[in-house]
This record gives C-alpha cells, sequence and structure tokens, in this order.
C-alpha cells in the first residue's frame, strides 16, 4: 500500500514537472531565429571550442553552443546585443560583441593560439586556495579535500560505497563502516545538508543507495570551521550529486550487470533554459549479497566454578544470503528571480527492501552439573557437546521523503548575501521475520525454540538556517549565521517466544516503545582576511543541545524518562600561507562534539544473533575533541603532493564494554554495551599524492601513518594501548590510447592493538578498465572487486575471564560490466564570478548554502 501512494506521488510530481518544462520552454522559444557560425584560427577550422552568447539587455536570453570537429556551430538567439566568448584548450579566451537582427550566418570567429599547452594549475586570488587542474583527481583547500569519482575506473557501476574505498583519508571496513584516520564518527552531508537519503539506521544499506553515476564529487573535510556543524569528530563527508549548469538538455543514462547478480539503471538529466534549471536523478538497482561471520569463544575459568549449562567453548560459523531492491528520485530547479535574487527547491524520494536468510551453526562445550540426568553419576559436573541451528528469515523495508527550499538574496553592490535554507525530512523502516532454532546435546536432550520479532521506526526532521557574508574591503570577510535542528525518531520492538511448542510469551528485555527528541541550536561568526601571502580566519560556534528519551524499564516495567541538556562551545582557526603559487602551508584547529547516535541511548537488546547481543545505554555523554592540523600543498602540472600531519585527542571517548553472561535458556551469551570511558590520542602523517610521469600513466597514493594511545578501562575491560599502525591505497591507471583505460588499485590496512583488542591487518586488489566509444558519447566499463578475495576483517579479544575470535567477511570477490551514454546540447554559460568563502559547503552549484 505504501509502494503504490509513493508511486502515485511520484507520476503526480513528474507530471507536474513536465508541464513546468513545457510552459516554460513554448514561453523562451518564442521570437528566436537561428544562427549558425565558424570557429577557426590561421590554420582552418578549431574543433570542439565553446561557443557563448551572453545577451546585454537580458541575461535569461543568454545561451551557448559547442562547435563541431570542423568549428562550425548552430543556436537560437533572441534578436538583440550578444557578448561573445568563445573558449578551446590550447587557445586565448576570444571577446567579441554582436548584433544579432535576422536568421542566418554571421562571420566567422578567428582565435589565437596561445602557444603552449594549457597545463598552468590555478591559485585562488584570494590566496588560500590551491587548485589543481580540472583532470587531477582530488583539490587540497584552506579546510577540505575534493575528490572527482569521476576518474575512479574501479567503482564505475557499483555505488556511493564503492567510490568511499577509493576517496584519500577515507576507509571501508568489510561490514560497510566508513572511517578517517581510523575514526568512524563521521558526519554525512548530501548537497551540504542531512539527508533521508542515508536512510535511518540503515548503515551498508543506505551507501548502496546511491549510484556511483550520480556523484558529481565528494568532500573531506577532516577540520571543519564553525560554519559548519560540530558534529562528527572524525569530520566531514559531503556527497555532492550531479546538477548540470550547461544549456538545453542534458544527461546521461547508465546500466550495469554484475556477479554477484547485481543489475542497476540510473539516469542524470538536466534542461536549462535562461533562467531557470531543471534537474532530475534517479534509478533504481537489484543485488545479491553474501556474508561470512564466524566467532571462537574459550573460557580461562574452572569448570567447577561455572554456573550450569554454562559454555566452556564456542565454535558459530554464520552465512547471510540476501536480495536488495533500491529505488530512488531527486528532482528539483533552481531559478534566478532577479539579478540579485534566486530560489530552489527539490524533492527526494527513496524506496529500499531487503529479503535475508541467516543461518548460524555452533558448536558448544557445556558444563552439565545435574550429572545424573547426564548420565554421569558421582562426578561434580560433566562436559557435554551442545549442537544448534538457527535460521533467522527476516524482510526490511525503508521509505524516505525529503524536500528542500532554499533562498539566496544579494545586499547592496559590494557582495553581501543572506541566504535562507530549510529542509524537511521523514524516513520510515520495518524489519520481521521468524528465527528457528534446533538444539541438541550428547546426553539426548534437545530443544526447538520459534521468535517472532517486529522493529518499526520512524525518523523526522525539519532544518532552518539562515546565513549573512559581509565582505570587508578587498581580502576580509564576517560571516554569521544561525541554524535549528529538530529530530524525533520512534522505535518500537517486539519479540515473542515458543520453546517446544509451547504458547508464545513475550520476551520484555527484546521488546520495548522508545521515543528520542532531538533540538539542537546553533549560532556561529567567522571573520577571514589576507595580509600578503598570509591567510587567516577565525571563528565561533555555540551549539545547544536538548535531548528526551523515554522508555519502559525493563526491571520495573515503568516509564523512564533521561533528560539531557548541554551547551558547547566550539572555535576553530586556519592559517595559510602562500611560499608561491604552486606551494601553500596550512595550519589549523578545531574543536568538534560526538552526541551518542540515538540507539546507542535505548536499553534493549538487538536479537539478531541470541550469542552476541548489543546493549543500549541511556547514560551515556557526549565527546568532545581537540584537532589540529599541519599541512603543505603542491599543485604541479604533473604532480600534486598534500602531506599532513595531525593530532587529535578525545575525553569521555565512547568505547565498547563486552562482558559474558547466561540468558535464559541458560546459553552463554556475549554482551556489548557502548561506555563513556578513558580518553583517545590519535596522530600521523596522512599523505596524498598524484604523478604523471606519461601521458599515458598516473599514480595516485594514499598513506595513513599513524599512532594512537588509549587509556581508561571499565570494570574488568581495558582499552589500555599504543602502538603505530598504517592504511595504504596505491592505484595506477594506464592509457594505452585516447579511449582505453586500465586501472589497479591495492588497498592495505595494518595491525591494530590495545590490552583487549588485536585486530589483524587486511588487504584487497581491484581492477577496472574502459573503453569510450559511440564519438565520446558512450563509455563501457568493467571491474573487479576483490581480485583475490582477502577482503575480510579479524580480530581477537582478550579478557581476564575469556578470549574471543572473530572473522568477517561482507561480501566476496565481484565483478560488473557497464554502459554509460551521454548527450549534450549545449555548453555550460558562464555565471558571474562569485567570491567564494574559502569554506563555503558546495552542493553541486551556487543555489544552496552550506547546510
Amino acid at each position: 500500500m505504501e509502494r503504490t501512494e509513493i508511486v502515485n506521488v511520484i507520476q503526480k510530481k513528474f507530471f507536474g514537472l513536465a508541464l513546468t518544462v513545457g510552459a516554460a520552454s513554448f514561453i523562451m522559444a518564442q521570437q528566436k531565429v537561428n544562427v549558425s557560425g565558424n570557429v577557426k584560427d590561421a590554420n582552418g577550422g578549431v574543433g570542439y571550442a565553446s561557443v557563448t552568447f551572453k545577451n546585454q539587455q537580458n541575461a535569461q536570453l543568454s545561451d551557448a553552443a559547442l562547435a563541431d570537429v570542423n568549428g562550425n556551430y548552430k543556436v537560437e538567439l533572441a534578436p538583440g546585443s550578444y557578448e561573445v566568448s568563445i573558449e578551446a584548450v590550447d587557445y586565448k579566451k576570444f571577446t567579441h560583441t554582436i548584433k544579432v537582427e535576422k536568421a542566418g550566418a554571421i562571420a566567422p570567429f578567428v582565435i589565437v593560439s596561445d602557444g603552449k599547452a594549457n597545463l598552468n594549475n590555478t591559485t585562488d586570488i584570494q590566496g588560500v586556495t590551491i587548485t589543481a587542474t580540472s583532470t587531477k583527481p582530488y583539490k587540497v583547500e584552506l579546510d577540505k579535500k575534493t575528490y572527482d569519482p569521476s576518474q575512479d575506473i574501479v567503482s564505475k557501476g557499483g555505488n556511493l560505497q564503492d567510490v568511499l574505498s577509493n576517496v584519500p583519508s577515507v576507509s571501508v571496513d568489510t561490514d560497510g563502516t566508513v572511517s578517517m584516520r581510523g575514526n568512524s564518527n563521521i558526519r554525512f552531508l548530501i548537497n551540504g545538508k542531512p539527508s533521508s537519503l542515508l536512510g535511518i539506521d540503515d548503515g551498508a544499506d543506505a551507501l548502496k543507495s546511491i549510484p556511483a553515476d550520480q556523484i558529481e564529487k565528494i568532500e573531506v573535510i577532516t577540520n571543519p570551521s564553525s560554519k559548519y556543524e560540530a558534529s562528527g569528530t572524525a569530520g566531514i563527508l559531503n556527497i555532492i550529486l550531479k546538477k548540470s549548469s550547461k544549456m538545453g538538455f542534458n544527461g546521461s543514462v547508465e546500466g550495469t550487470l554484475g556477479y554477484l547478480p547485481n543489475t542497476r539503471l540510473n539516469t542524470s538529466l538536466s534542461w536549462k533554459k535562461g533562467a531557470w534549471t531543471y534537474y532530475l536523478n534517479g534509478g533504481g538497482s537489484y543485488n545479491r549479497n553474501k556474508s561470512t561471520n564466524n566467532n571462537t569463544y574459550t573460557s580461562f575459568s574452572d569448570p567447577a566454578g561455572l554456573e550450569n549449562n554454562a559454555s566452556i567453548f564456542t565454535d558459530q560459523k554464520g552465512k547471510n544470503k540476501s536480495e536488495n531492491k533500491n529505488y530512488n528520485v531527486n528532482t528539483g530547479f533552481v531559478v534566478d528571480l532577479t539579478e540579485k535574487s534566486s530560489l530552489n527547491a527539490s524533492v527526494m524520494f527513496r524506496s529500499f527492501e531487503n529479503e535475508g536468510t541467516e543461518t548460524i551453526n555452533t558448536y558448544d562445550r557445556i558444563i552439565r552439573k545435574d550429572t545424573t540426568l547426564a548420565g554421569y553419576p558421582n562426578v561434580p559436573f560433566a562436559i557435554l557437546d551442545k549442537y544448534t541451528t538457527r535460521i533467522n528469515e527476516s524482510v526490511r523495508n525503508n521509505n524516505s521523503f525529503q524536500a528542500d527550499l532554499g533562498f539566496d538574496q544579494k545586499i547592496g553592490d559590494k557582495g553581501q548575501l543572506l541566504s535562507l535554507a530549510t529542509s524537511y525530512q521523514t524516513n520510515k523502516s520495518n524489519s520481521s521475520g521468524p528465527i528457528n532454532q534446533t538444539s541438541f546435546v550428547t546426553d539426548g536432550t534437545s530443544s526447538i525454540t520459534v521468535n517472532n520479532l517486529f522493529n518499526n521506526s520512524k525518523n523526522t526532521t525539519f532544518l532552518a538556517k539562515a546565513d549573512y557574508e559581509l565582505p570587508i574591503g578587498e581580502n576580509s570577510k564576517f560571516e554569521a549565521g544561525a541554524r535549528f535542528d529538530l529530530n524525533n525518531n520512534d522505535y518500537s520492538y517486539f519479540v515473542d517466544q515458543s520453546t517446544n511448542n509451547s504458547p508464545f510469551t513475550v520476551l520484555e528485555r527484546f521488546t520495548s516503545d522508545t521515543k528520542y527528541n532531538e533540538k539542537i541550536s546553533a549560532v556561529y561568526s567567522q571573520f577571514r582576511s589576507k595580509i600578503g601571502n598570509f591567510g587567516y580566519q577565525l571563528g565561533l560556534r555555540m551549539e545547544n543541545t536538548n535531548i528526551d528519551v523515554s522508555f519502559k524499564s525493563m526491571e520495573t516495567a515503568e516509564l523512564v524518562e533521561v533528560p539531557k541538556n548541554y551547551t558547547g562551545f566550539f572555535p576553530s582557526a586556519f592559517f595559510s600561507y602562500n611560499l608561491d603559487k604552486s606551494n601553500q602551508i596550512l595550519l589549523n584547529y578545531s574543536r568538534r562534539i560526538n552526541r551518542p547516535r540515538s540507539w546507542f541511548l535505548i536499553p534493549f537488546m538487538s536479537f539478531g544473533n541470541d550469542r552476541s547481543l548489543f546493549l543500549g545505554n541511556p547514560d551515556l555523554n557526549p565527546t568532545y575533541e581537540n584537532s589540529f592540523e599541519l599541512g603543505y600543498s603542491l599543485s604541479k602540472s604533473k604532480i600534486v603532493f598534500n602531506p599532513t600531519l595531525y593530532f587529535k585527542k578525545s575525553q569521555d571517548e565512547v568505547n565498547f564494554y563486552q562482558y559474558n553472561a547466561l540468558d535464559s535458556n541458560n546459553n552463554t551469551v556475549l554482551y556489548r554495551m557502548p561506555v563513556n570511558a578513558g580518553s583517545e590520542a590519535n596522530y600521523g602523517l596522512d599523505l596524498n599524492a598524484t604523478y604523471d610521469p606519461f601521458k599515458w600513466l598516473r599514480i595516485m597514493g594514499n598513506v595513513d601513518l599513524f599512532g594512537y594511545d588509549n587509556s581508561g578501562s571499565y570494570k574488568d575491560f581495558s582499552y589500555e594501548g599504543s602502538g603505530f599502525s598504517s592504511r595504504l591505497r596505491l592505484t595506477t591507471t594506464f592509457r594505452p590510447d585516447k579511449k582505453t583505460s586500465f586501472q589497479v588499485q591495492g588497498f592495505y590496512r595494518g595491525p591494530e592493538k590495545t590490552a583487549s583488542v588485536d585486530r589483524q591487518s587486511m588487504y584487497a586488489i581491484n581492477f577496472g578498465a574502459t573503453r569510450t566509444i559511440l564519438d565520446g558519447n558512450g563509455t563501457l566499463a568493467f571491474n573487479i572487486q576483490d581480485i583475490f578475495n582477502t577482503r575480510a576483517r579479524e580480530s581477537t579479544t582478550n579478557t581476564p575471564s575469556y578470549s574471543q575470535y572473530s572473522y568477517m567477511q561482507w561480501n566476496p570477490r565481484q565483478f560488473s560490466i557497464s554502459f554509460t551514454y551521454r548527450f549534450k546540447q549545449g555548453e555550460k554559460v558562464d555565471q558571474p564570478k562569485k567570491k567564494k568563502d574559502i569554506n563555503a559547503n558546495s552542493n553541486g552549484g551556487d543555489d544552496m548554502p552550506p547546510m
């Protein structure tokens, strides 16, 4: 029923969009005439030159065209005066003024070569940003790195999770956990704001719902300024979706086939005419996953002192197979209301379905104190073998909706800007399914247990913000703003149980209704300036957090309310010094906060694996972190080199306490609960580099060499530990000809060890290839993920009473082939140059401020 309603809404939106596009097209097409011409140099026509016609009376009548291989072009223009600008590779920019009165050919434009290949990098005129050429995979700015996934061959036909696996300073674990410099507390944004595209508590499933082909770029913000929200001690990952600014109708369509069975069809479309720009990104996918999760538990305790039925050894092997269906559509428009004001609006729908079957086979060596029943008289206890098979069948659904509205108003003629934005989001998730478990003990006893699970969650988010920019002179700017976030989460869990065909009874420890309400109010201001080659920016942000959590007590069954209210101040400081046009030194500092995730505060246990349960903790408090970075940036035609030294120190770190106990069925269970315990210090060298020794060869490397010094303990579980580890990624791209590329990528993560946890090293190798066809409009791509099937996580946990070994492989080796077709009617129209804030959070265009 819900899917039918969503489909109807989507159809209505598309119908409305089609009417609007058609009406605008009819109006703008009136009174235009066909104009043709040629772009040439002293030797003849210049192919693929960009020709822009800017109407001097009405900017909405401007248009552009792309010359063909011989320099010929055609365009429809309204009569009037135009400023013509022509740009072509290896040629100087050409400008000229003409008057169009009627249809026909106009005189050829003659452009002049600049005498050399255009390989120079550009430096922002404010002296605080170094930008590589457009062909470079990433660029370095004062407070972020921007990664361009278009040249990432190994993720072609994949999704956001595949792209993030290749982003410098970012790593993706086997279970889909994303981390930056070893810290997984990342704040994800879509187009500069929180988004329902990433779902609610969906983890890796949400990352897989965004196709790689829809991603324009990814901003890696390891030390955000005060203009950004303070959440996320690891930093911010801002995913920018595609939104074309080219004239006419443009877009691309991509289809993918792969194994494990994987099919995907996506499209990115845009239509620009005059002051209006419409865009549509959407698609769907079907894929199958299978994962492996093995655990071995060994008790160090004296069996005589343990309780009856306690396990002294457990070997558990789990297999999970699932089918996933993803559908998403994101559509909107941008319109210039006047020369100084613009309005943007968008809506997004997302649907996710998962059907899975998890099979867990467990072997236990248990203690039986009732030796008469066990058949061992006259002994204090017997050790028996227990075999258990657990089959968990589940169905999960997620539906999301998001609506955004933004307005920008320029004030005066000196660069003042007021930006207003609001966002409303809803997200519903539900899962259900039976769990059947059969156990057999070698003394002849057996049991059959059946559980029914029903989990539902609903999230509603409202966001409103305002930002103001005030330029002061030529080199300074003052900024200020305010923001309000409202998040309401409702969780409903229900589990019942029947043993040996007995009537079903509710398991109170796994059944609850929990409400989580969060309000965050924030204001900020910052000032930046430049003195000679020295640039600086100082800012301060204040955030007040008000949280109310209500749930039923597991002990008394009474309603428990846990209020939390805290205010934090978050300063930031950024400094830069330009040694020359290609060399820059960067120094920055920021203070961040890690608010506990909403489901971390819920004191009810998960029930997916009955031998390893997660238990929430309503007493959790936020973690605060101070972060320092010292970086250097070199950007030349053949090399980009960016080493960064960093140091981070946190207090009241959220760590996981793990302990073992017997459940109601007398099975030994490992419980995992988040607690505020100890502090963490991380320091290291994060080095990113790209080297193009030849036109046909590119080498891109990311090296993170880091040390850690952890302290603290909780009960008998110690978090003490220090050491040194590494993460390495090397990507080599070969181009045997202009239409073919091959890419080989290797990844290595070094081991890490604390007093309680020993995490082993891991490596993987990927391969990709592309071939351009159909006169450059089509691309065929092939890739293999994890060629040698080595991408798995292994760790050992040691405590005074037990040891546990864990092995996790989220997905085995996979391969896919994809085809992309691009079509276009016009080239990008020059927009009025706008002074960009070095900390501005772009969203694929200048139509919405950072969120």
